[in-house]
């Protein structure tokens, strides 16, 4: 059953970027997700058992609910003659502690309009995260913690 609802949502993905959902490209997206989860099905299994599809699913709306209304500020923001910013760099304090969770969040901020991950530190406690307009640096902090960093521990239990 899980097979199956993981082909579906990279069926979805799929569709979504080659930016067609004709019959056609569904089922040839169907197809490609059946072979990738088929090379790839013990690999997964073994590296994230207790994967949570669901969580998963959720945390890719999120992001996209995301990326669409960051980039919807950012263009509003491009187009205003009075663009009163303030950007900085903040140190954003890390619950999650596996390499594959920080570069996911890592990775979910970065391709955010308006937010950019610099770096992360050697202990990988801290990642420093740039954003377009930094005026209240500890909303940011909240925004990720109770957004993509959240969605992200739920999906990838330990």
């Amino acid at each position: 059953m899980t097979f199956i609802i993981a082909n579906l949502c990279l069926t979805l993905v799929w569709a979504a970027v080659t930016g067609s959902f004709s019959p056609h490209n569904l089922v040839l997206g169907f197809a490609v997700g059946a072979l990738s989860l088929a090379l790839v099905r013990e690999r997964l299994v073994a590296a994230f058992p207790a994967v949570r599809l669901l969580k998963l699913l959720l945390l890719t709306v999120v992001f996209f609910r995301e990326l669409w209304l960051s980039a919807f500020k950012v263009a509003v923001v491009a187009v205003r003659r009075d663009m009163q910013l303030r950007p900085g760099i903040f140190a954003y304090p890390l619950a999650l502690t596996r390499d594959f969770e920080i570069t996911l969040l890592a990775n979910m901020i970065t391709l955010t309009p308006g937010t950019l991950s610099v770096d992360v530190s050697d202990d990988r406690k801290t990642l420093y995260v740039h954003a377009l307009d930094c005026r209240d640096p500890a909303a940011e902090r909240r925004g990720i913690s109770t957004g993509f960093e959240r969605l992200i521990r739920e999906a990838f239990p330990l």
